[in-house]
């Protein structure tokens, strides 16, 4: 078994340095020792299993190896690699072990196996590192079983994964996320596969130490893949599955972009850099959660441009939609929404490009109001009288794509009953009618409309101008159950308990209604074979009629 091993390790630095040859690496160079390093590193884990069948274990028969071939003092240089060992082996004999103390020593282990690898140009200290990896191992495996051995509160509440911390030795320094494919690199860093392919296409420096490389080669640093899944297993955390989906551009390039919109370059560098920067946006998740939290002044630096045009924000149509639409996407991330609300330019931009601009400037400024509204501390911030004023004027006259994200952003901001009056002021109410009739997304202003019952004068409103006829013939031939819950809503809790001392207006109200029942059976349809808010709302509302009589007013269901 031993002569074996010795076989196994001589023949994997045999085909590295064959390899290394091929390609013209100097094999001098640490960043080749550390790529050799963690190939070897793996040949010998993947051997783990059939040296326990004999009762070895890869450290001691490491130490059987070394002993025969090489003084000790050669394979344990210095202490720390002596202290892991120990600690390891006193672990065994351990049955009092806990898991904080388990935790720290995992910890204190794999910063010292990840700070320098145990590698230099010396034999023993790569041994030693072979050893600190195997113990790391040993570690997680030993974490477990105490971990097993607990009640299941004490591991649920201590390590639940929404909470759970992943150690920033298994996440990659550009993806920021826990490494599903970590590959190490000729500066003996380890990042994300596809993360550092896309960083060495266009760069030949390392990420962390900025080091120039000597080659852009990688291989698969599989002793730490192993030690993330033993983590993972342990935690019960959900490690992502390798991805081929594209990456974008890291921070420092989205840096310069932001140099080159915000500087008094030509209109053309500022068009071109803002429209990558939305393209950026758009297509990678991760440009936008770093873009507030990692790069200075980021937001001041995008939004510049715009307000120093004034009211001639239009006057360059496409950079104004490539910053808005930027805006827009960097305001769906929900770490970003107060710091893009509570920044002095954002909102007042949105709102001047609501009025000023091309169609799709227009119908992304309303749903970046939107996305920021979703947040309650925003919604003070966003509803002043000129935001709402411009939403509306959106809902009545623009595109229906714009429309549909104005009429969105008035729901939310309207959560706040101390704005309904205004937008209702504005004429809000003939505006969501005439976008009904268009039987285009009715379901979104049905809901906006329901809300707006609540305030006086909008039944009568809704009354005089003739749309109760129209909602009913929708109500009759509709299949969305959000646009039959709204429009039983509006007839039972708003028309049917509605009294506003005239009678006329109450009788002629109660007559619609009956008609539509009497000729129809819409309430009596909804009563049976609607959603369970819609068959209560209905049958409350065949009570009403019930109880009304033919020449009732109409009482309170």
């Amino acid at each position: 078994m031993r002569s074996s091993l010795v076989d196994v390790v001589r023949f994997s630095f045999s085909g590295a340095l064959q390899v290394s040859k091929k390609r013209s690496i100097n094999l001098n160079t640490p960043g080749t020792i550390k790529l050799g390093f963690f190939q070897v590193a793996y040949v010998i884990k993947r051997r783990q299993n059939i040296l326990k069948t004999e009762k070895l274990t890869v450290s001691s028969s490491f130490l059987s190896i070394a002993n025969r071939n090489f003084p000790p003092s050669s394979f344990f240089p210095n202490s720390r690699v002596s202290r892991v060992s120990s600690f390891a082996l006193s672990m065994e004999e351990s049955t009092a072990a806990n898991a904080a103390t388990l935790r720290m020593e995992l910890k204190k282990t794999m910063t010292e196996i990840l700070d320098d690898g145990g590698v230099s140009e010396d034999r023993g200290e790569t041994d030693g590192a072979l050893v600190a990896v195997d113990e790391a191992v040993r570690i997680l495996n030993r974490l477990r079983e105490v971990e097993s051995k607990m009640p299941d509160s004490a591991t649920s509440s201590s390590s639940p994964a929404s909470v759970l911390e992943v150690p920033k030795e298994f996440k990659c320094m550009l993806s920021r996320a826990i490494m599903s494919e970590p590959v190490v690199i000729a500066s003996g860093q380890t990042y994300e596969k596809r993360y550092i392919q896309q960083w060495l296409m266009y760069k030949v420096t390392c990420p962390k130490t900025k080091e120039v490389l000597s080659h852009r080669l990688w291989v698969p640093n599989h002793v730490i893949a192993e030690l993330i899944t033993e983590w993972c297993q342990v935690n019960k955390y959900d490690l992502p599955k390798p991805s081929d989906a594209p990456v974008g551009l890291f921070p420092d390039d989205i840096d310069l972009l932001l140099e080159r919109i915000s500087s008094p370059s030509s209109v053309e560098d500022k068009t071109g850099a803002a429209n990558e920067l939305r393209r950026q946006t758009k297509r990678f998740a991760d440009v936008p959660a770093f873009f507030v939290a990692e790069i200075p002044e980021s937001i001041t630096r995008l939004l510049t441009p715009l307000s120093a045009l004034g009211e001639d924000i239009d006057s360059n149509p496409g950079l104004q939609k490539d910053i808005i639409t930027a805006l827009l996407y960097i305001s769906c991330l929900e770490e970003n929404k107060t710091a893009v609300a509570q920044h002095p330019l954002a909102i007042p931009l949105l709102t001047k490009s609501l009025k000023q601009g091309i169609a799709k400037t227009r119908r992304n400024s309303a749903e970046a109001l939107w996305e920021l509204s979703k947040l309650d501390s925003n919604k003070i911030l966003i509803g002043n009288s000129e935001t709402l004023e411009a939403l509306v004027h959106v809902i009545k006259e623009d595109h229906f794509t714009a429309a549909i994200g104005a009429a969105y952003a008035v729901f939310q901001l309207c959560c706040l009953p101390e704005k309904r009056d205004k937008v209702v002021s504005e004429g809000l109410v003939p505006a969501l009618i005439n976008r009904i009739k268009e039987r285009s997304f009715v379901y979104i202003y049905f809901a906006l409309l329901s809300l707006m019952t609540t305030q006086k004068g909008v039944i009568e409103e809704m009354e005089d101008l003739g749309f109760v006829d129209d909602m009913c013939s929708i109500l009759r031939n509709t299949s969305c159950s959000v646009t039959e819950e709204n429009g039983v809503s509006i007839v039972l809790l708003r028309m049917c308990g509605l009294s506003t001392g005239d009678r006329d207006r109450e009788r002629t109200r109660l007559k619609l209604i009956k008609e539509e029942e009497d000729k129809y059976s819409t309430f009596t349809k909804f009563a049976t074979q609607g959603s369970q808010r819609t068959v209560a709302e209905a049958e409350a509302v065949l009570q009403w009629i019930k109880k009304s009589g033919p020449s009732g007013t109409g009482a309170e269901p």
